[in-house]
Parts: C-alpha cells; sequence; structure tokens
C-alpha cells in the first residue's frame, strides 16, 4: 500500500501541534515557580529518576543514574546544553557525577536524595496537570488508543531516505 504523504504529514502536523499546545499550558503552570525549577530541570530528574526503575519508587537515588548519553535519549536538549544544565542541577545539590562501576572510564549523573525527593514532589503536582490536560480532551479509550499510537511511532523503524 503507498504512503499517503499528504497524510502523513497532517497526521505529524497535527501530532507536533497538538506536543506544543501541551507544553506551553504546562509551562505556564505555577508548579514549576513553585519549586524553583524549570521544565527542562525537571525532564533530566524525571528521565533519572525513571533511569532507576523500581528503585526509584523505594526511594533508592542510588539506581537513579545514567551516562550523559542515555540520559540525551529522554531529553530535547544538545550534549553542551545538557552537561551545561547537568552542571547547574549538580551546584544545587540535585544531582552528581559518579564513576561508571561498569566503565571506570565513564562517568555516570545520579540523582542525590534532594533531587529524587524534588523530583517526586514536582512530578506529583505535573501529573495531576497532565491528567487534566488529557483527561479532560480524550476518555479512557482514547488515551490508551493514544498510548498504541504512539509506541507503534516509537518502535517503526527510521524511514530509507
Amino acid at each position: 500500500m503507498p504512503i499517503d504523504i499528504r497524510e502523513a504529514n497532517q497526521a505529524w502536523e497535527a501530532l507536533l501541534t497538538a506536543h506544543s499546545v501541551l507544553m506551553r499550558r504546562f509551562a505556564e503552570d505555577s508548579v514549576w515557580k513553585d519549586h524553583g525549577l524549570a521544565m527542562r530541570e525537571y525532564d533530566v530528574l524525571y528521565t533519572l529518576a525513571k533511569s532507576g526503575g523500581r528503585a526509584a519508587e523505594t526511594g533508592d537515588e542510588s539506581a537513579c543514574a545514567a551516562r550523559i548519553g542515555e540520559l540525551q535519549q529522554g531529553v530535547l536538549l544538545s550534549q553542551p546544553a545538557l552537561s551545561r544544565m547537568v552542571d547547574r542541577l549538580a551546584a544545587r545539590g540535585l544531582v552528581e557525577r559518579v564513576e561508571d562501576e561498569e566503565d571506570g572510564r565513564a562517568v555516570r549523573v545520579r540523582l542525590t536524595a534532594a533531587g529524587l525527593e524534588l523530583q517526586r514532589s514536582v512530578g506529583r503536582a505535573h501529573a495531576r496537570s497532565v491528567a487534566g490536560a488529557v483527561g479532560d480532551a480524550l476518555d479512557g479509550d482514547e488515551q490508551r488508543e493514544l498510548r498504541r499510537l504512539a509506541a507503534k511511532l516509537i518502535a517503526a523503524p527510521p524511514a530509507a531516505g
């Protein structure tokens, strides 16, 4: 079946527009100002917490670590910008750089206890905002369908050419 270029591009534009509108709404949320944290900074803390998987749920911040390259896959920042942000977060005591136990030449970025606590606090408030925005617009079946479609796009191999 041939690809409908126009339909594919309209779907892509709709996805980008929805993302932009929602991100603008979330950026206006007071949670960032209330906690003295920028959305992009939260993104780094969240990505690190997510990298710890179930260990983060139990408060084991030592498991919440990633190499810069791994961290970069979860955030929309260039490597130099991410390195500068990690420096700022480290200066605030929210993350720390530690030796990679698997490769002594590499460095991992790890959440501190304070970073994990802040991520959880902001995360709860942000999760309520997301639930409100998505839940007000889509019913449960639509939310599951959106998740299914997004997973399909994520898993698709890169297009040739």
